[in-house]
């Protein structure tokens, strides 16, 4: 058994164990890494990346047959599924080396590629390796949630951990959950050839603003993805090459079945029990220093923290940690800022409080202002005018941003910046952007929060006439 002493034990090579590693070596400190599985974690090798090249895919077919509003002839795109699950492994090949065991050595970090456990609140094993640490990070992410439906463990059931895999396209793709990852999913398998049931118990998109939500669902509905609201899952059968789920609406009959219902946490392999770490079936209970409430050489970060699940928090989260732990600054995280996104076309994203929200919040304080995409000049240009955008205003300040349209993923940066640095609505308003752009959505929500007050106000007008008098 070897024995390793060091200032920092990473637990999990994902976007929150990677970001700290590579900050914390860079700045002086020991670090030691331990990945039992695929450097990058799940977002390089089963989420977003996977997901995101996918998308591109079906987006690029689905243009080819629908350019005629613009002057181009619609075809029908010859579309090799094998070939896009190529460009998929392409690109995560093309990214895995920044994420790699080689880079992280070559910065200095003691990389082990084994599963790490506490055998005691400061000692950690991963293989025939203990490692005693300052600071222990767990940083293990999450992966996704199977129920247990009867007659599941009959069936072949894919998950985002192996649909990318799949080389065969589906005739007919059931997916069991109308979460972001189900209708991603939904909308590139449809616009690859694919007939597309989606089954979810409750409503789809349902975390998010219903109004945004329905923008989003009515096109994918308009697509031919099939939506069954309302419809828990009971039982999965299956005979030959088909497989059925009964729900109370009915039963749906398809070729291949995608579970998408949610996310658990990966806490089961850390023997958690031994290290003294306090946690629940949503993830280490820490502190808003994200720090372990019962052992406090113990950090978490990403999606076990129990909080947000996106990659982004978990490099957030990093930042918040890295402070604390190498600096010993008082650093504590919020969320009231962290923006997210779902990448359907148009795409759909959020930061701070939705409508509903708000109100709940703020009561009549609470202004909500709106601008429609067919009024912007570029979405005009580009046939891209399905779309809105709602700032949630409060004293003159925006506390939440809701946006579905084209561009929604990069259009909700601007509000995630105000609201992280507590701008007022007159610094959206006083920025200049190029015209024509889609970001002038955002510039033009700003601006229908200051129009009643300046055109519609009895004071501002008779100030004009007076000054129109007497201006020599």
């Amino acid at each position: 058994m070897t024995r390793i002493k060091t200032d920092i034990c990473i637990i999990g090579a994902g976007s929150g164990g990677l970001s700290i590693a590579a900050g914390a070596v860079q700045m002086g400190a020991k670090v030691v890494l331990l990945e039992g599985h695929k450097m990058g974690g799940d977002c390089l090798n089963y989420g977003c990346v996977p997901s995101k090249a996918l998308i591109a895919s079906a987006k690029q077919a689905y243009a080819m047959g629908h350019g005629a509003a613009l002057g181009v002839a619609d075809v029908v795109p010859a579309v090799d599924y094998a070939a896009a699950k190529d460009h998929v492994h392409d690109v995560i090949a093309t990214i895995a080396p920044v994420d790699s065991v080689e880079r992280f050595e070559g910065l200095g970090v003691n990389v082990i590629t084994e599963y790490g456990r506490f055998i005691s609140p400061t000692e950690v094993q991963a293989g025939d390796t203990v490692i005693e640490a300052r600071r222990f990070v767990i940083a293990t992410g999450s992966g996704p949630f199977v129920p247990p439906i009867p007659g599941l463990a009959d069936v072949k059931v894919y998950t985002n951990e192996d649909i990318f895999d799949l080389r065969t396209r589906p005739d007919h793709l059931i997916i069991v959950g109308g979460g972001p990852i189900g209708m991603e999913m939904a909308q590139a398998h449809v616009r690859l050839g694919s007939k597309v049931t989606v089954i979810e118990g409750a409503v789809a998109m349902g975390k998010d603003d219903p109004e945004m939500a329905a923008i989003v669902l009515d096109n994918l509905r308009a697509e031919g993805v099939e939506i069954l609201e309302g419809a828990q899952a009971e039982k999965v059968s299956g005979k030959g090459k088909k497989i059925t789920v009964h729900t109370p609406k009915g039963d749906i009959t398809g070729t291949h079945l995608l579970m998408a219902v949610g996310r658990k946490v990966n806490i089961d392999k850390l023997d958690l029990d031994a290290g003294n770490v306090a946690y629940d079936r949503g993830g280490v209970t820490v502190g808003d220093n994200l720090r372990s409430t019962t052992n406090k050489k113990v950090y978490a970060v990403g999606d076990v923290a129990g909080g947000m699940q996106f990659t982004h928090v978990a490099g957030y989260h990093a930042g918040v940690v890295i402070r604390s732990m190498l600096f010993g600054l008082p650093s504590k995280q919020r969320s009231d800022h962290i923006p997210w996104a779902t990448y359907t076309d148009p795409e759909l994203s959020q930061v701070g409080l939705t409508e509903a929200q708000a109100r709940d919040k703020h009561g009549d304080r609470l202004e909500v202002v709106r601008f429609e995409f067919e009024h912007n000049d570029r979405a005009i240009a580009e046939r891209k005018t399905k779309g809105l955008i709602k700032v949630m205003v409060v004293k003159g300040k925006p506390v939440g941003a809701s946006i579905a349209g084209h561009q929604a993923g990069e259009l909700i940066g601007m509000w995630a910046m105000a609201i992280a640095n507590g701008l007022k609505m007159s610094a959206i308003a006083n920025t200049v952007l190029p015209y024509p752009t889609i970001g002038e959505v955002n510039k033009r929500a700003a601006g229908a929060y200051f129009s009643p007050r300046l055109f519609d106000s009895a004071m501002v007008k008779r100030v004009v006439g007076f000054v129109q008098r007497w201006l020599p």
